[in-house]
């Protein structure tokens, strides 16, 4: 295959030409280790006759230049295992494809690992073999060397060919709808908007507290996501998860009592303790409403079994892997908590799972 066309967003009636496609294969290349939002870096795009990468970061041009991604965004995305590369897009722009299909997704409601990579879509869709050369590079410098960008077009070339000969598959067994809908799913902006009051659920050790502890801790992890959306910096490089933690159990509420912290950074302390000890402060005030996850009872332990059973069942019938109709966890908060919001119960899953499920709940 040819070096594919490097272009940047001032590449207006190159972008223009190819918005006019109807459907684009998609990839990303981006860094995250040094930055909370991901860096895009670079846009694998192929159109069917053409490979092109879109440099957002060459002579300077703004990633944020709405007006030329706009052309790009109206078109429907062909990707593999999208999320993370919407979530780049949706974080560099503000907006989203108008409609995408992941062929991770199709792939799976074929009967292929859930998890199938890229690579290996292509060498069982094609027997081709892509090399593994580069997936640990650099993208952010300049200039790029042709193995990356060889190595960057390998991941959009059999994209399209792949959406034709999964969709006609998917169709003749009646599931072509079954991937537009999930992979619709993927462009739910819940799944990539930030609340700093959740920031918990990412705080390693926080399950195991209670009571003053935990509202101190919800807390101060919020003021950390803010800190490092603020700063654009990792969380860990704000403040770890285990200085939050012990700060939490302790309560501190002078500055000298902070930097008595092990492990804290005294420079940290001395910039941020009023917004920390007022974090302490208020997490102190809170009524305590956590509620620790419920334990199942033994009949429930049953019931959670009968079902997992069932699904199963279905799933064998179907030859797909049971947890894309039902993971454990959906099933596990239907029978404890009584939720039953998850998706087995929505949409192609309930006629063929789902309502039998609820019956049995």
């Amino acid at each position: 295959m040819t070096l594919p066309t490097c272009i940047n967003l001032s590449d207006t009636d190159i972008l223009a030409g190819i918005a006019n496609s109807h459907r684009l294969a998609v990839d990303t290349e981006f860094m995250r280790e040094r930055t909370f939002v991901s860096q895009l870096c670079l846009v694998q795009i192929a159109t069917g006759n053409e490979v092109f990468c879109l440099d957002p970061l060459t002579d300077g041009i703004d990633p944020n230049n709405h007006q030329a991604w706009s052309n790009l965004l109206q078109n429907s995305w062909v990707l593999h295992s999208g999320r993370q590369d919407i979530e780049v897009v949706f974080q560099t722009t503000g907006s989203m494809p108008a409609a995408v299909l992941d062929t991770q997704i199709a792939a799976g409601l074929l009967g292929m690992s859930p998890q199938l990579g890229y690579a290996n879509l292509v060498s069982e869709l094609f027997d081709v073999q892509l090399a593994k050369s580069h997936t640990r590079a650099d993208w952010s410098k300049r200039p790029l060397t042709e193995g990356l960008l060889q190595y960057a077009s390998e991941d959009v070339e059999y994209l399209l060919p792949a959406y034709d000969e999964l969709r006609a598959r998917l169709e003749k067994l009646g599931r072509w709808e079954w991937a537009e809908k999930d992979s619709t799913d993927l462009l739910n902006l819940s799944l990539y908007e930030i609340d700093p009051m959740s920031a918990i659920n990412r705080l390693k050790g926080a399950r195991n507290l209670r009571g003053a502890s935990r509202n101190v801790a919800t807390r101060l992890a919020a003021w950390r996501e803010r800190e490092a959306q603020r700063h654009n910096r990792p969380r860990q490089w704000i403040v770890r998860d285990g200085v939050l933690i012990d700060i939490a159990q302790q309560q501190p509420s002078t500055e000298q009592q902070l930097i008595d912290i092990p492990d804290i950074s005294e420079r940290m302390v001395k910039r941020s303790s009023d917004a920390l000890l007022q974090a302490i402060q208020e997490g102190k005030n809170t009524i305590d409403d956590y509620q620790p996850p419920l334990r199942p009872s033994e009949a429930q332990k049953a019931l959670l079994k009968q079902l997992q059973l069932h699904v199963t069942k279905v799933a064998s019938e179907l030859n797909i892997a049971s947890e894309l109709l039902a993971p454990k966890r959906e099933l596990s908060a239907a029978v404890i908590e009584g939720n039953t919001d998850g998706r087995v119960f929505t949409g192609w899953r309930a006629a063929l799972a789902g309502d039998d499920l609820r019956s049995m709940l």
